[in-house]
């Protein structure tokens, strides 16, 4: 489908949307943009209408230089609902995006049906270093200018299960689920790179997230996606999460990182579907 753009709160955001059904929200995670959602896209919106769009700061939507906050990233999404005519919808958010999907369910509660949340937090560890989260983000993205199939493949050790990792290695043609390839992904990782001032803005949201003493006041029906190897987000912060929402369902995905959504697609959109339609 193609991609369209919208002034949303002063700042153009690139969305796209495709299919037909009851509307579904993905929002994408740190340093990514909506093609992150490349494993389930094709297969969601054989049963919803699906909205992907860049957040402020990424992709190919505007990136104004200013420190950013959860409720700017909630008010953009309310903004392009608004814009779509959509009233409410499903909410589906991969780790930073979940953060941002706990916060819009806060804020603007009758606007969501279900919510879907994978290898997401709550709050931030009490020892997690902002400052040094940042300047690793920052080599990242300098490393990847000079060589970004190294960087590439050092970021994958941290987003994917090793065993998937080493078929990625030997097969990067392969159409992984035929949904995906290493080269897709290649293709998508040098595209609209984040700057190290957009690591900076983006990253100032962390400080405006206090949601996890808020959790139980979320009724809505929830499914919690986690990952058993997951090193960015580990599976008992999602567990701490279920504790406290009342009305969620929890779902380990084995054998999977970070990128369980794409490592592991088939069982994975199985989850949000049956979730979705139940």
């Amino acid at each position: 489908m193609a991609e369209k753009f919208v002034d949303i709160n002063g700042i153009k955001i690139c969305y796209q949307m495709q299919g037909d059904g009851y509307p579904v929200v993905l929002i994408h995670g740190f340093g990514s943009k909506k093609e992150s959602f490349m494993a389930q896209i094709p297969v969601l919106s054989q049963e919803f209408k699906i909205i992907s769009f860049d957040n402020r700061g990424a992709g190919k939507s505007e990136r104004p230089d200013m420190p950013y906050s959860m409720e700017m990233f909630v008010d953009d999404i309310k903004g392009l609902m608004d814009y779509l005519g959509i009233s409410t919808a499903h909410l589906l958010g991969l780790s930073l995006g979940g953060m941002i999907g706990l916060n819009f369910i806060l804020k603007n509660p009758r606007r969501v049906n279900k919510l879907v949340l994978i290898n997401t937090l709550a709050q931030l560890p009490d020892d997690f270093d902002p400052e040094s989260y940042v300047n690793s983000k920052i080599k990242a993205l300098e490393l990847a200018k000079k060589d970004p199939e190294l960087s590439f493949w050092q970021s994958t050790q941290f987003g994917f299960y090793h065993k998937f990792r080493n078929k990625m290695k030997a097969n990067p043609k392969e159409k992984f689920y035929g949904l995906w390839s290493v080269e897709d992904v290649l293709k998508y990782y040098k595209t609209d790179r984040p700057t190290a001032q957009d690591v900076r803005n983006i990253a100032s949201s962390f400080k405006t997230n206090n949601v996890y003493e808020k959790l139980s006041e979320i009724n809505h029906k929830t499914l919690l996606l986690t990952a058993s190897h997951d090193r960015l987000v580990p599976k008992e912060k999602m567990l701490e999460i279920h504790k406290k929402m009342p009305n969620s369902t929890y779902h380990l995905i084995e054998e999977a990182g970070h990128e369980s959504p794409k490592e592991k697609a088939p069982e994975v959109n199985r989850a949000i579907i049956k979730f979705l339609k139940s």
